[in-house]
């Protein structure tokens, strides 16, 4: 949610919709982003069930101090994309959580160096577990960073 979404306009139904209904309305008309897609400068491109795609903008806002950009960015990329993938096939009344994040980093991204993509895929998904992986690329199919986690289904 963002400034312009409270919690008093989400519909009253929301948990009576499956998860990519619930990920469509959050993100409906393009400009709605969760606050840490505001800070980091990311947001959701795709999304269908057992998939999401994310694009970033690596920023001087984001690097640390050796020049790169902050793995925490990557890392959170991953973190969403996964999480958004598990969460568009919940079921109505259904919530997740994330037990572990896993990030392998492949090469430094660097400020300036165009959009990045990250694509966050369902492995699977049964009654109490979901698993996922996702990959960070640049324009060019260029990985920066992959990533899987596990998620308990509430």
């Amino acid at each position: 949610m963002n400034e312009q979404t409270t919690a008093a306009q989400l519909p009253d139904n929301l948990l009576e919709l499956d998860g990519l209904q619930q990920l469509k309305l959050a993100f409906e008309d393009g400009t709605k982003r969760p606050p840490i897609g505001e800070t980091l400068d990311f947001g959701m491109i795709e999304m269908e069930k057992g998939k999401v795609v994310f694009e970033g903008n690596p920023a001087e806002k984001h690097m640390n101090p050796i020049g790169s950009i902050h793995g925490g960015y990557a890392a959170t990329l991953l973190d969403s994309a996964l999480g958004c993938s598990i969460h568009t096939l919940l079921e109505p009344g259904e919530r997740y959580t994330t037990v572990d994040l896993n990030v392998k980093y492949v090469r430094a991204m660097r400020p300036g160096m165009g959009p990045v993509y990250c694509t966050g895929v369902v492995v699977h998904k049964g009654r109490k577990i979901a698993t996922a992986d996702a990959k960070i690329v640049d324009a060019d199919g260029k990985l920066y960073a992959h990533g899987s986690t596990t998620c308990v289904i509430l």
